[in-house]
């Protein structure tokens, strides 16, 4: 499975995409850094983000994982988006008329290497929470022997000294790692 999801009541919450890069990039992510680039190797990255709403008809996290699974410019999506968003609407944390995005421009730190099509989202995990929790799950993410910081900040701008984007040694040890701790993040 591409998805694991954790909690059940919410369309809101927190996420982690995996990412591997296919080749090495070197990359700016917008005005990070004034614009100046950022070689990254291939391997494994993980990304932690969130999408909370407040309307109780909204799907946000749904349409965040869908935007970030998508391209700019008419570039191919992300190969596990359509399976994505079976998930989602099987499990319903979108409504089955989930609108795609028309034309994705890049926004977000992140969506500099997600439409590089030498970068692939391998895998997502998605926390359905109304409650704060990147900052957390970042920390968490970021103390993983798994994990190493790619530059301070990158992704994570409101992050006192924190980082969102993180290069990953061993994809699967890390991912185990982070579905066994998740739930304590959620009190259970």
């Amino acid at each position: 499975m591409q998805v694991t999801c954790f909690g059940n009541r919410f369309r809101e919450g927190t996420y982690v995409l995996f990412i591997t890069l296919s080749k090495e990039l070197n990359l700016a992510f917008g005005k990070f850094l004034g614009g100046r680039k950022i070689l990254l190797e291939p391997g494994g990255y993980m990304y932690i983000g969130s999408a909370l709403g407040n309307r109780s008809s909204g799907t946000p996290l749904a349409r965040r994982l869908v935007r970030h699974a998508s391209r700019s410019n008419g570039k191919p999506p992300h190969e596990l988006r359509d399976g994505m968003i079976r998930f989602f609407v099987e499990n319903r944390l979108a409504d089955p008329d989930l609108t795609l995005p028309s034309k994705k421009t890049l926004h977000w730190h992140i969506d500099y290497l997600l439409d590089s099509q030498h970068a692939e989202i391998v895998k997502v995990l998605v926390i359905r929470s109304p409650d704060r929790l990147e900052t957390a799950l970042s920390n968490l993410a970021a103390s993983l022997d798994e994990t190493f910081i790619v530059a301070r900040k990158l992704g994570a701008r409101d992050v006192k000294g924190g980082t969102h984007l993180l290069g990953v040694r061993n994809l699967e040890s890390c991912i185990a790692a982070l579905e066994n701790k998740i739930p304590s993040l959620l009190g259970k």
